[in-house]
């Protein structure tokens, strides 16, 4: 995709339906905001459609599957407990 708006963006995981119609796709961003993740999500959701039709090109299957992107926010979570430690740790120094 050639949409300058977006950063770097990394497929973290995919949930497929169990009848293979519907994928969930997980996405870790490069974006230092929350707003510019958001705009991220909400070009790739747009762009859905012409992607699925990329996909068919590319693979053959017997359904392509309806795809929504999603932000994977495991990483923000993993940061955050980080800090956490580092400052559960700093404070019993003092």
């Amino acid at each position: 995709m050639k949409d300058r708006r977006i950063g770097f963006v990394t497929v973290t995981g995919v949930q497929m339906s169990p009848d293979l119609r519907h994928a969930k796709i997980f996405i870790s961003t490069m974006e230092g905001s929350e707003g510019g993740k958001e705009v991220t999500l909400e070009i790739l959701n747009r762009a859905s459609g012409w992607i699925r039709r990329e996909l068919g090109h590319k693979i053959r299957v017997k359904f392509l599957p309806d795809i929504v992107f999603l932000n994977d926010s495991s990483q923000d979570y993993g940061e955050k407990i980080d800090r956490l430690i580092d400052e559960i740790h700093g404070h019993k120094d003092q």
